[in-house]
């Protein structure tokens, strides 16, 4: 799974990394800590149904799933498995028409005991990392709230050392395929889940990981911009 994360890039950075343009998320600031329900950026394109003009943007998004026809919760819905997300009625209307990238530096987990145990963090060769994800958005008061979850799949590599799932991560030269605003029928559905499943094998490949002071557990205390959290322990 994916429970915390770290995105150390300011806005500028990320709309040259991803060639983005318009909707900006001025308000976002780096952050080494981020838990769900937080806002985060992610990466998507919408298409302008007037002109046919396609426009790749960064915007925020609360980090718990939460399309309009779904009650109230009890948990977040943070992560979506690679296995179902084609098929399960919460996401596979995201999937066919809505899907974004969550970008980040890198991500935590854990092993050992409650109470004792010791955080690591997980990252690849380069500054950022293109998580895949999904997006829906729902009327609350009279705005409109986007809300996003990153799709996971069975950890390969350094990340199964420490936990048996990890996000699905897409090097940039399938980008423009996932994120194109075209809705899939069922067989692209599987399509790009078997395109999912193969480019993100390579990615899991490069991931490495390092343990880090174990102050990171408590998501309430710590100092979310804060960049020794992600120093290497020694």
């Amino acid at each position: 799974m994916c429970g915390r994360f770290a995105n150390d890039a300011k806005v500028d950075e990320l709309i040259q990394e991803f060639v983005a343009q318009g909707n900006d998320y001025r308000d976002w600031r780096p952050q080494y800590s981020i838990a769900p329900t937080e806002v985060v950026p992610i990466v998507r394109e919408r298409q302008n149904k007037e002109t046919g003009e396609i426009t790749r943007s960064i915007d925020p998004a609360v980090w718990n799933f939460h399309p309009s026809f779904m009650k109230e919760a009890k948990r977040p819905q943070f992560n979506t498995r690679i296995e179902t997300v084609a098929t399960n009625g919460l996401w596979k209307g995201a999937f066919a028409s809505s899907r974004c990238l969550v970008p980040m530096h890198g991500y935590y987990e854990w092993t050992g005991e409650p109470g004792s145990k010791r955080a690591f963090f997980l990252h690849g060769p380069q500054p950022l990392l293109a998580a895949a994800g999904i997006y829906t958005a729902r009327k609350v008061g009279d705005e409109w709230e986007v809300s996003t979850s990153i799709i996971t799949r069975e950890a390969r590599d350094a990340s199964g050392e420490v936990h048996d799932r990890m996000p699905v991560f897409l090097d940039r030269e399938v980008w423009d395929d996932y994120l194109a605003p075209v809705k899939l029928d069922d067989a692209g559905k599987e399509q790009m889940v078997s395109l999912l499943n193969a480019e993100s094998e390579k990615v899991a490949a490069t991931i490495t990981n390092y343990e880090v002071d174990r102050r990171v557990n408590n998501s309430r205390t710590v100092d979310p911009e804060d960049p020794a959290l992600i120093e290497p322990l020694d």
